[in-house]
C-alpha cells in the first residue's frame, strides 16, 4: 500500500464489522517493523482477537512481543477490566462502611454502559498521551472497534467536557465527577493528536460492498464533522481477475464492480487502496506478510481440489418453519457487524409476511441498511402485513428528555429541575430511552411477529444489559407475593423470544458469535438458533482461489455444527439480496448462479437428520 510509503506515527484502522480491519492492521504492523521500525500495536474493541490473529496471548497492561516478528509489541485494551478497575475505584473506599444493600446498589448503578465506555476510553487516551508508554516506538497502529462504537470513543472528549464544564452537582451516572475531571487535559490533548494529519492517519476499511461502501462514507463524513479529516480508504479482498469459467466468480466480480463504480463521491476524492481477496484466513505472521507483500512474494493459490463434504444443514425456511409455530412473538438478529444481520432479519421477516402473518420489522443500530435492503416497494401482497420502520436513539433521546421534563420536572423548583437536565445530558440517557423503545415493541409481540435487527454486538450487549439492569431493579423493590413480567423475563423466554446468532464461516466471525452466546447464557438468555451466512463452501465455486476459500469454511462450519443445537447455512448468491423476491429466495437455501437459482444437492437431508 501506498499508505506505507510515508506512514504517519499514528494509524488507526476503522470500518463496519467483518471488513477486514484487524487482518489490515495486523499486517501493516507487520510490514513497518519487517523494515526496521519499533511498532505498537494495539487493539481498542471490546472484542479484540488479536491474540488469535498471532496464536499468543496479549496482555492490557504491559505491551507482548509478537513471535517472528522482531521489533513488534502489542497490547489489548480490555473494556470489561478497565470498567471493573473504575467500579473498584468508586466502591472500595464505602465497602464495609455502607451497608451492604446500599454498596449493591452503587455497583448496579455502574454497571451499565456509560461505566465500561468511559473506563475504556480513560485507557485509550491515556495511552495515546503517556510518552513513557509509546514514545519508544516509531509507530503505533490501532486496530479500533467496529464503526459506531469507534465514532462513539472519538466523540467521547467533546460529550464529557461538556458534561464536566456544565455540571454543578459533583456527581453522574458515572459517580464522582472529580475522578473524571482530572482526565481534561488527558482528554484535550488525545482529540488534538486524532485531528492532526502530522501524526495521525485514519485508515477507513471497506468491502467492495454497497452496506461497507456506504457505512465507510457515513464514518467519514463524521469524522471530518469532529475535525478528523486525515483519512485514507482501503478496499479489501477484491476478487482477482482468473482464467475459469466459474459463474459463481464473474458474478462476484460483477456485484464489486457496481458496488465500486457506485461508491459516493466523497469516499472517492480519498486517497485510496485496493487490496486483493486471499486464499486463506489471515491467522499466522506468514498469512499477513503475503498479504501486503509484492505480487512475486505472496502465497500461491492451492491448486483446485475436490471441496469436501459440507455437513447436512438445512435452509433458513427450517428455522422460519419453526418461528412460524407460535403464531407471534419476538425475533432478535444478533452478529458481529458485517456478518448480514439486517439481511437475515429482512429475509425472516418478509417470509413470515409472505406466509400471511402480520409482521412488524425494526431496528436498534443507528448504521441499519434496512431501507437498503428492501429497497423496491413492497408487493402489495406484503404491503399490507408488513410494518418497516427503525428505533432512532437520537429521537428516542430527545422523546425521552422531553417527556422527562414534562413530568417530573414540571413540579421542581428551579435548583432541581437544573439538576435533573444535567442528568439528562449524559450519554447514558441515550441507553435508557433506546431501551425503552424496545420495550414498547416487545408488547406487539404479543399478537404478532416483531422481528429485530439488532445494532452490533457491543450495542446489542449493552442494550441487554440496560434490559437486566431494569430487570434487578423491579425485582429488588417488589414484596414476595408480588409476580411481575419484566422485559428481561420476556427476553429470557424462548417461547416468547427467540435470540438469532448470524456468523460468516469465518475465524473471526465464528470466534465473536461464540463470545456473544457466551455473554447471552451469563444473562440467562439461550440463544435459540444459528445461521451461518454467505457460504461459499454452500455455492459450490470452481474458482480456485474460491474453492480454497471454500475449504477454509468447511472446519468453521463443522465447529458450529458441534457447539450449537440449531443451525441453518445461507449459500452465498450472486445477485445482492436485496428486494422482496431475492429475500425469500434466500430463505429457501438458493445458491444463485448467473440468473438460474438451484438449490445445492447437499442441502438434502440424510439420515433423518
Amino acid at each position: 500500500m501506498k499508505l506505507m510509503d510515508q506512514p504517519t506515527r499514528l494509524l488507526f484502522f476503522t470500518g463496519k464489522g467483518g471488513v477486514g480491519k484487524t487482518s489490515l492492521a495486523c499486517a501493516t504492523a507487520v510490514t513497518l517493523a519487517d523494515r526496521g521500525r519499533k511498532v505498537l500495536l494495539v487493539s481498542t474493541d471490546p472484542a479484540s482477537n488479536l491474540g488469535q490473529v498471532f496464536g499468543i496471548s496479549i496482555g492490557a497492561q504491559v505491551p507482548t512481543p509478537v513471535e517472528g516478528v522482531s521489533g513488534l509489541d502489542a497490547l489489548n485494551i480490555d473494556p470489561e477490566a478497565a470498567a471493573q478497575a473504575y467500579r473498584d475505584r468508586v466502591i472500595g473506599p464505602v465497602r464495609g462502611i455502607l451497608p451492604a444493600d446500599t454498596v449493591k446498589g452503587m455497583e448496579e448503578q455502574l454497571s451499565g454502559a456509560c461505566t465500561t465506555e468511559i473506563a475504556a476510553f480513560d485507557e485509550f487516551t491515556g495511552l495515546l498521551t503517556d510518552g513513557l508508554m509509546t514514545g519508544r516506538y516509531d509507530n503505533v497502529v490501532f486496530d479500533t472497534a467496529p464503526t459506531g462504537h469507534t465514532l462513539r470513543l472519538l466523540q467521547l472528549p467533546t460529550a464529557w467536557s461538556n458534561f464536566l464544564d456544565s455540571s454543578r452537582s459533583g456527581t453522574s451516572c458515572l459517580g464522582p465527577l472529580s475522578g473524571l475531571d482530572k482526565q481534561r487535559q488527558q482528554y484535550a490533548r488525545a482529540v488534538a493528536e486524532l485531528a492532526n494529519g502530522a501524526a495521525t492517519t485514519m485508515v477507513l476499511v471497506a468491502r467492495p460492498q454497497r452496506a461497507a461502501l456506504a457505512e465507510a462514507d457515513r464514518t467519514s463524513r463524521e469524522l471530518a464533522a469532529i475535525g478528523i479529516a486525515n483519512q485514507r480508504l482501503v478496499i479489501n479482498g477484491i476478487l482477482p481477475d482468473s482464467k475459469t469459467d466459474d459463474p459463481l466468480a464473474a458474478a462476484i466480480r460483477g456485484r464489486e464492480a457496481q458496488a465500486l463504480s457506485g461508491m459516493p463521491e466523497s469516499l472517492r476524492a480519498l486517497p485510496q487502496e485496493r487490496v486483493p481477496l486471499q486464499p486463506r484466513n489471515m491467522v499466522g505472521v506468514t498469512a499477513l506478510r503475503a498479504l501486503l507483500a509484492p505480487a512475486a512474494d505472496t502465497l500461491p493459490t492451492p491448486p483446485a481440489a475436490k471441496l469436501g463434504r459440507l455437513p447436512p444443514l438445512p435452509p433458513l425456511a427450517t428455522l422460519v418453519d419453526q418461528i412460524e409455530q407460535e403464531g407471534h412473538g419476538l425475533v432478535m438478529v444478533l452478529g458481529k457487524g458485517g456478518v448480514g444481520k439486517t439481511t437475515v432479519a429482512a429475509a425472516i421477516a418478509v417470509e413470515l409476511a409472505a406466509r400471511g402473518h402480520d409482521v412488524h420489522l425494526t431496528t436498534t443500530d443507528p448504521a441499519a441498511h434496512l431501507a437498503m435492503t428492501l429497497e423496491a416497494a413492497l408487493p402489495a401482497s406484503l404491503a399490507t402485513r408488513l410494518v418497516v420502520d427503525s428505533i432512532d436513539p437520537e429521537a428516542e433521546r430527545d422523546r425521552y428528555r422531553e417527556h422527562v421534563l414534562a413530568t417530573q420536572g414540571a413540579a421542581l423548583d428551579e435548583h432541581a429541575r437544573a439538576l435533573l437536565e444535567e442528568d439528562l445530558r449524559s450519554p447514558c440517557t441515550e441507553e435508557i430511552a433506546v431501551f425503552q423503545a424496545l420495550s414498547r415493541v416487545m408488547q406487539e409481540a404479543r399478537r404478532k411477529f416483531v422481528v429485530v435487527d439488532t445494532a452490533p454486538t457491543g450495542h446489542t450487549l449493552l442494550l441487554i444489559d440496560a434490559t437486566g439492569a431494569y430487570h434487578r431493579d423491579v425485582v429488588r423493590h417488589l414484596s414476595p407475593d408480588v409476580r411481575v413480567v419484566t422485559p428481561m423475563m420476556r427476553l429470557q423466554d424462548p417461547a416468547q423470544t427467540k435470540m438469532v446468532i448470524v456468523t460468516l464461516p469465518e475465524t473471526t466471525p465464528v470466534l465473536e458469535a461464540e463470545s456473544l452466546q457466551a455473554d447471552l447464557r451469563r444473562a440467562g438468555i439461550e440463544p435459540w438458533a444459528w445461521v451461518v451466512n454467505s457460504s461459499l463452501a454452500a455455492a459450490s465455486p470452481r474458482d480456485p482461489l474460491l474453492v480454497a476459500r471454500a475449504r477454509e469454511e468447511l472446519f468453521h462450519i463443522e465447529r458450529v455444527v458441534r457447539s450449537v443445537q440449531r443451525v441453518a447455512i445461507i449459500p452465498w448468491v450472486a445477485r445482492e439480496p436485496v428486494g422482496s423476491d431475492q429475500l425469500i429466495e434466500l430463505v429457501h437455501g438458493h445458491a444463485i448462479h448467473g440468473d438460474a437459482p438451484e438449490t445445492a444437492s447437499w442441502l438434502r437431508i440424510e439420515g433423518g437428520c
